[in-house]
């Protein structure tokens, strides 16, 4: 654990140190215009596969300022899961491989579409799931529990729509950045944070289902009447309308 170690002089390190093949920089500070006075740099020290470089020893360490990963070109490659988002921004500070650190990082951000239509599948699936509770939980007067339903859908529709675009969901704290810049393809940026934020505090039953008609529309086109099929009658209490049964 080097407690004080800088930023500036883990890349003067970085740059004299023949072993390493790339340094990505990830969060906040990859982010125009979210890094704060608390934000501290989350880098990613690529080496070549058994160099012998001093920076191994740097892997795991965490401070106020600075947290590093160190890693190989090949692990670096596998990394996805929850990690997929931070990956897909980040930074580019150091690549000595003409490209290929680059072309990993762009690869983290596109879902392959035969990935992507199965994980949507899931979420889609998820998403009705919690929907279809917190109306039943509504109608029953189980209101906290609808509130907490419609918070716990929102998350799933967020990795259905993301995934739907093959794209990774971003974290919370970059949602609103995310679809500022990127928006997702037939969707008003400003309506749907609008939407999935009064869902998420009201939980209420009626823009639940205007939002889900929205969806299941959207869902459909993309190849997902089967998933939706699958609930029978029960989407008659999801969907806007008077026949909502139980």
């Amino acid at each position: 654990m080097i407690p004080k170690l800088t930023y500036e002089a883990l890349l003067a390190r970085v740059a004299s140190d023949p072993a390493v093949l790339g340094l990505v920089l990830k969060g906040s500070h990859a982010h125009d215009g979210l890094a704060t006075k608390h934000s501290d740099r989350d880098v990613y020290i690529i080496v070549a596969e058994e160099a012998d470089s001093g920076l191994s020893d740097l892997n795991g360490h965490r401070s106020a300022e600075l947290d590093v990963l160190v890693t190989t070109v090949d692990a670096f490659r596998r990394l996805g899961g929850h990690e997929r988002y931070a990956l897909a921004r980040a930074r580019i500070v150091i690549d000595r491989l003409d490209g290929e650190i680059a072309d990993i990082v762009a690869a983290k951000g596109r879902l392959d579409s035969d990935e992507a239509f199965r994980a949507a599948a899931g979420w889609m699936d998820a998403y009705a799931n919690s929907l279809y509770r917190s109306v039943k939980n509504a109608r029953d007067g189980h209101l906290l529990a609808a509130r907490l339903d419609a918070a716990d859908s929102i998350g799933f529709l967020l990795e259905l729509l993301f995934t739907l675009d093959r794209r990774p969901r971003p974290y919370n704290k970059y949602l609103e950045w995310e679809l500022q810049r990127f928006p997702l393809p037939g969707w008003e940026t400003g309506v749907l944070l609008d939407t999935i934020g009064l869902i998420a505090g009201t939980g209420d039953v009626d823009l639940q289902r205007r939002l889900f008609a929205r969806v299941e529309t959207v869902a459909r086109k993309a190849g997902h009447g089967p998933t939706l099929d699958a609930w029978g009658e029960d989407l008659l209490l999801m969907r806007p309308g008077p026949d909502h049964r139980s």
